[in-house]
């Protein structure tokens, strides 16, 4: 009877090792991080602006990744490309929420740049407000950037609000209005 709980302690031991030493070391970051994901089956043109609009915040957050859905699964943030101006609900969405991002050919078609549309919208659905009039530097400035204004990321203050708004587990509700970008 002894050996046979000494046995069982030793295998009990070597089952943790291994699981320890072959459990990947996990980056807190990651861990911490929303995952959003989203849709753009309706976005048309727009996909490559969607997918760069992404990426900008991905590049430039920690708190929170965006994601292309992979088929099947349910995407947060839905993108529809439409005639009229871009215009988004107002977040900040969480994991299993849904926001719609209307991604308006009015603006393209004036010559504002598809990217920073994508990223801009993008920025509302994850909790962030208009700042008009603003410079070009400010991404959440819109149509005030001018149709020259290319920048597409969110500068130091924008990044802020978005790493607060998805830090810890209690977040504040999403408004659901809707924000019309038009100038």
């Amino acid at each position: 009877m002894l050996r046979r709980q000494g046995a069982r302690a030793l295998i009990g031991t070597a089952a943790v090792t291994l699981t320890l030493s072959i459990a990947p070391a996990a980056d807190s970051a990651t861990l911490l991080a929303t995952t959003l994901y989203y849709d753009d089956t309706q976005a048309a043109e727009f996909k490559s602006a969607v997918a760069a609009g992404a990426q900008a915040w991905n590049s430039t957050v920690t708190n929170v990744r965006i994601l292309k859905a992979p088929a099947g699964r349910r995407a947060e943030i839905v993108v529809i490309a439409d005639n009229g101006w871009p215009r988004a609900q107002l977040g900040p969405v969480r994991s299993g929420g849904r926001v719609t991002i209307w991604f308006g050919r009015q603006a393209v078609t004036q010559g504002y740049n598809t990217t920073r549309i994508a990223s801009h919208e993008m920025g509302h659905s994850l909790g962030l407000p208009d700042r008009k009039p603003g410079p070009c530097s400010s991404l959440m400035s819109g149509s005030t950037g001018g149709v020259s204004c290319t920048n597409a990321l969110p500068n130091a203050s924008e990044r802020a609000a978005v790493n607060r708004n998805y830090a810890g587990t209690r977040a504040p509700a999403p408004s659901g209005g809707v924000l019309v970008d038009a100038p």
